[in-house]
């Protein structure tokens, strides 16, 4: 079952266990690191593969995927893929999203940590605040 709701301007689905929210970017959450691959019906993602995945002893301690961010496939938006599974404690989860969020600040930032270092840092910090009220 599937269950669109609006957050303020923010897209919200609800399928099954994954939770999407539609911001410049997707923000994909689920307890399954596989699920990625099913949401986007593909069998290989930026090098990662469901067969692996599936074939993975995925556990709250050690997964496939932990996050991920990168390019939607065939678009040019990014997304950041959490598996909350992973989340044993506050720390944990915010070092993930914090992590992940960095690498979403550092692509739409160009890379440019000589210019943007503190902007990068910033936007990646405000981000990872906003997704762990999410969560």
């Amino acid at each position: 079952m599937t269950t669109f709701i609006w957050i303020g301007k923010v897209r919200f689905i609800d399928i099954s266990n994954m939770r999407v929210y539609d911001f410049k970017y997707q923000l994909i959450l689920s307890d399954k690191p596989c699920d990625i691959f099913k949401h986007f019906g593909v069998d290989e993602l930026h090098g990662l593969n469901l067969k692996d995945c599936q074939a993975y002893n995925n556990t709250n301690q050690d997964a496939y995927i932990a996050g991920l961010c990168n390019l939607i496939p065939n678009t040019d938006k990014m997304f950041i893929f959490l598996n909350t599974s992973r989340m044993n404690n506050c720390k944990e989860k915010m070092a993930l999203i914090f992590h992940e969020a960095m690498h979403l600040s550092l692509e739409i930032h160009n890379h440019d940590v000589n210019e943007k270092e503190e902007e990068i840092i910033s936007w990646a910090e405000a981000e990872a605040i906003k997704i762990f009220d999410l969560i």
